[in-house]
């Protein structure tokens, strides 16, 4: 299985070992080729240095050949848009892009894009960790 990640940060990196890891043919794209060192010296996938909205470095890439395309930089437009060339096309299947803002990853979930909202998850997280303390004079409520 082909796996292409856009995006080389601390979230694109992981997800790349990861997936290499479970035996996935994974190339990554930044634009930062210093991004690289965040894959470690036994990178056995492919490394491409340029922009996620640059066709032919999506080509350069392999998109062509990928089953599935994950886009984490760090930005939410440049993911949206990306996600959508990926999905629209190249015609790829499973594309999963990292949106922060929650009304916007909702939005572009609604209208077919994989979206994923670490802000969302924050929330929902931290709010019942809330609800789960014992705090005197107030009901508990179970999570």
């Amino acid at each position: 299985m082909n796996a292409l990640v856009i995006g080389c940060g601390r979230v694109g990196s992981s997800i790349a070992r990861q997936l290499a890891e479970e035996g996935w043919d994974v190339s990554v794209v930044d634009e930062n080729e210093e991004s690289l060192a965040r894959l470690g010296d036994r990178w056995p996938g492919r490394f491409v240095v340029g922009h996620g909205m640059d066709v032919e470095v999506l080509r350069e890439a392999g998109i062509e050949e990928a089953e599935a395309v994950v886009v984490a930089t760090d930005g939410d437009n440049t993911n949206i848009v990306i996600g959508q060339v990926a999905q629209k096309r190249f015609d790829i299947s499973c594309v999963v892009v990292r949106v922060l803002d929650p009304a916007r990853a909702d939005f572009y979930a609604e209208r077919g894009l994989r979206t994923v909202c670490p802000t969302k998850t924050a929330i929902n997280v931290l709010t019942d960790a809330v609800r789960a303390c014992e705090i005197p004079g107030m009901p508990r409520v179970e999570a």
